[in-house]
């Protein structure tokens, strides 16, 4: 039978979630529309209930399942689904940099990043990827491959340490999920991943690839021989060709246990985003 506390806290959740729902119907008029929302994210979540090709969408680069993910928002009209996503980002957000050791100041200086303001305003989802951080592998490897510009270094580092664990089992054990749902979907929608190539040479890629190279080889090597996945964090995004603002999160995570650092980081980027702010 189910207890009294259990069900106290499903009716917690539950009444929760009913007046996130209904704050997002009273805030949804007075927010500016996400670019990625309105463009890519929930017209390829909408294609993909109706059964459809979410690769039918000009912007959508991702594996189908981030579509899947995004359909209970996408139902919605399209601002109480972006009010929504901005609410649930924030906590994902928070939590997240709990469950990786963060203290409250590091938390409340992560949630006032730009990276965090940035993936708000553009109705992004990297606080969907960056649950796979604090998941099982084999599950955190569907919400990290949503955005390979944040997961590639943490693929590598689970793939050796699938190794070290168990040889060539623990890697099927660990990879095969993914990777059998890889190949599905190359037979459903085609080579997809080819399609995101064409982002590479926009004008809003935040990349400094190559120059980040080295930084990110280092980086990962670190992770590899101290088998620390936070080193694997920092490397992702200087190894990645294409990668958004927003997306440099990922960096922030790789420090956010240590507060000073954390807010250091934090105030280095508003003074970033001044001097770009003022042309400089």
């Amino acid at each position: 039978m189910i207890g009294r506390k259990t069900l106290s806290r499903n009716l917690v959740t539950v009444i929760a979630i009913a007046g996130m729902i209904a704050i997002s119907f009273v805030i949804a008029p007075y927010i500016p529309p996400g670019v990625d929302w309105h463009t890519a994210f929930r017209p390829a979540a909408l294609e993909l209930a109706s059964l459809r090709s979410p690769y039918s969408v000009q912007g959508f680069f991702n594996p189908p399942w981030t579509a899947l993910a995004l359909i209970p928002f996408a139902v919605f009209p399209e601002q109480v689904g972006r009010v929504l996503l901005i609410f649930l980002g924030f906590i994902a957000y928070a939590f997240i940099a709990y469950r990786l050791g963060a203290s409250k100041w590091a938390i409340i200086a992560l949630l006032l990043s730009p990276p965090v303001m940035h993936n708000t305003l553009n109705g992004n989802i990297d606080w969907m990827v960056m649950f796979g951080v604090i998941l099982p592998p084999q599950i955190g490897l569907f919400f990290i491959t949503m955005k390979p510009q944040i997961g590639v270094a943490i693929v590598v580092f689970w793939l050796v340490e699938a190794w070290r664990n168990g040889g060539w089992s623990e890697v099927v054990r660990v990879f095969a999920p993914v990777t059998i749902t890889f190949l599905l979907s190359f037979a459903l929608f085609g080579l997809w991943p080819l399609r995101a190539q064409v982002e590479v040479d926009l004008w809003w890629n935040a990349s400094l690839w190559p120059m980040t190279i080295p930084v990110g080889l280092v980086l990962l090597t670190t992770s590899l021989r101290k088998r620390n996945i936070f080193y694997s964090l920092g490397a992702s995004p200087c190894l990645s060709p294409y990668i958004l603002l927003h997306s440099w999160v990922v960096a922030l995570y790789a420090i956010i246990r240590s507060t000073p650092e954390t807010i250091a980081a934090v105030v280095g980027l508003w003074i970033l985003v001044a001097f770009r702010f003022m042309g400089w």
